[in-house]
């Protein structure tokens, strides 16, 4: 235990931001990092309880009791062998993962949470400072092929674990570089993408080889998607050449919004919206880029997405940025007594939201209005909940100025044929079916061929992505060698 009277003498040390007036100039990275004598006092508050719900509550069950006492003792060297033992890529978690383990803590159930998500950050980040962070290639090379379809979260881990097993890992990605959905989805301002490129560099020197622009499958028709590819791969061709293959791709297909006016200039899917930017921050030249600049911009859903949305608008000038949301406004905090140590229902300010902007709750659209095909509007109507089901407000309905719509309402599957492609069985939600029993593990109904990550759960978490992905990889060298050795 860090120190015994810790969580009685301190209090949680929060992440202090760049002011938002500076930070809407540019589209890096905006949190102060802690600074180390602040991390050990934070871990100092840990109280390594006899259960650390802290562990369950994290997807990839990170040994958050044991590396809070390792940088409180400032063994900061120990405490990133112990982070990476269950997590490939904690730069990854520590700054875009909502922190489920902070919600399960046990001190949050009547103070506030020891701030775990940022002393992962401090550990990582002095590891990599310190060049404690160098490629595993493996001793001995098992001559088995595996291919990774996707290169996110999933199936990065999931590489990472099958080449140090020794296995020769390729994997394929659509786009023109690697990170999937983290690369291309999650804004600069959240995560610098200068994370991924020094790990796909530590991958590369521990035999994994990475194919970026090969399609796997077809795309959908009526769905702009964000793919650059220059080459398309059959799955015939990826089983002939391949003893194993795992689709780790992420879940692209977006909600869409069928009211009269969808097809109006100036309505677009967030992922349409997003990509761009991060695209134009990386040496794009902007042709064709949607933007918010000067624009009345409402966005269509409360989630990250939304909220990434609302950030980028904000950078890029908007005149007005307003998010709805169909449900109605959560309650500020949650009754911890009922909640915890689940993750609570509650009402949740990003840094976006704290950035301007409007949020409205309880709001449907009726119809986009335009001139010339041009989107000129939205129509909403106020809505309430009972009993499950939604009515209308009488009167409530409204016209607002709207130039950009961006749909930011989620993800329902796979974008695509590749599942198609190689005759997987799906789930109701259209997703791969394959279980995670041990008997089973990730296996889809193809022989050899097993699925991860949102491909197979749907869309979710980055830390779920790097769960999914390990437990794969683990699962897929049993097949290959009849046995395995990877951490589950």
């Amino acid at each position: 235990m860090a120190k015994v009277t810790g969580f009685l003498e301190y209090e949680r040390v929060k992440d202090t931001y760049q002011p938002a007036e500076a930070r809407l100039r540019h589209y890096r990275e905006f949190v102060n990092p802690l600074q180390e004598q602040d991390a050990k006092q934070q871990a100092a508050r840990c109280m390594d309880c006899g259960i650390p719900f802290c562990n369950n509550g994290c997807p990839v069950n990170n040994i958050i009791p044991d590396f809070n006492d390792l940088v409180y003792q400032q063994d900061w060297k120990s405490a990133i062998d112990v982070l990476h033992s269950t997590n490939n890529f904690p730069e990854f978690t520590g700054r875009i993962c909502p922190a489920p383990c902070e919600a399960a803590c046990t001190l949050n159930f009547n103070s506030e949470a020891v701030g775990i998500k940022s002393i992962e950050r401090t550990i990582i980040d002095r590891a990599w400072q310190e060049g404690w962070v160098r490629p595993q290639p493996p001793e001995v090379r098992t001559g088995r092929r595996v291919a990774v379809v996707g290169s996110g979260p999933s199936g990065l881990a999931a590489a990472q674990q099958l080449a140090r097993a020794g296995h020769d890992v390729t994997v394929f990605e659509k786009n023109e570089r690697v990170g999937g959905l983290l690369r291309y989805g999650i804004p600069d301002f959240k995560m610098e993408k200068h994370h991924i490129d020094r790990r796909v560099e530590q991958m590369t020197q521990e035999g994994v080889t990475f194919r970026t622009g090969v399609l796997v499958g077809d795309l959908p028709t009526g769905i702009k998607v964000t793919s650059h590819h220059q080459e398309t791969i059959s799955a015939e061709q990826l089983r002939a050449e391949f003893d194993a293959v795992l689709l780790a791709g992420g879940a692209e297909h977006p909600r869409d919004l069928p009211v009269p006016g969808r097809e109006l200039d100036g309505v677009h899917f967030a992922m349409e919206f997003l990509p761009q930017q991060n695209r134009a921050n990386h040496g794009w030249n902007g042709d064709g880029q949607i933007l918010a600049t000067g624009k009345n911009v409402i966005v269509i859903g409360g989630g990250d997405t939304g909220s990434d949305c609302m950030g980028t608008s904000h950078r890029q000038g908007a005149r007005s940025v307003t998010q709805f949301e169909l449900m109605p406004m959560p309650p500020e905090s949650e009754y911890k007594p009922l909640s915890w140590p689940y993750w609570p229902y509650r009402l949740r300010t990003s840094s976006s939201h704290e950035e301007g902007g409007e949020r409205q709750f309880a709001v449907a659209t009726r119809e986009f209005v335009g001139e010339n095909g041009k989107l000129t509007g939205i129509r909403t109507v106020k809505v309430q909940w009972e009993g499950g089901k939604m009515t209308e407000v009488e009167g409530s309905e409204e016209l607002l100025p709207a130039d950009l719509v961006l749909l930011a309402m989620g993800f329902m599957s796979p974008l695509g044929s590749v599942l198609e492609t190689f005759g997987i069985e799906k789930d109701g939600r259209g997703n791969a079916r394959a279980s995670t029993d041990d008997e089973t593990g990730y296996a889809t109904n193809v022989p050899g061929v097993f699925a991860a990550g949102d491909m197979r759960r749907g869309q979710s978490l980055v830390v779920w992505a790097i769960r999914e992905g390990r437990q794969a990889a683990r699962e897929v060298d049993r097949f290959l060698m009849g046995q395995t050795l990877l951490p589950r």
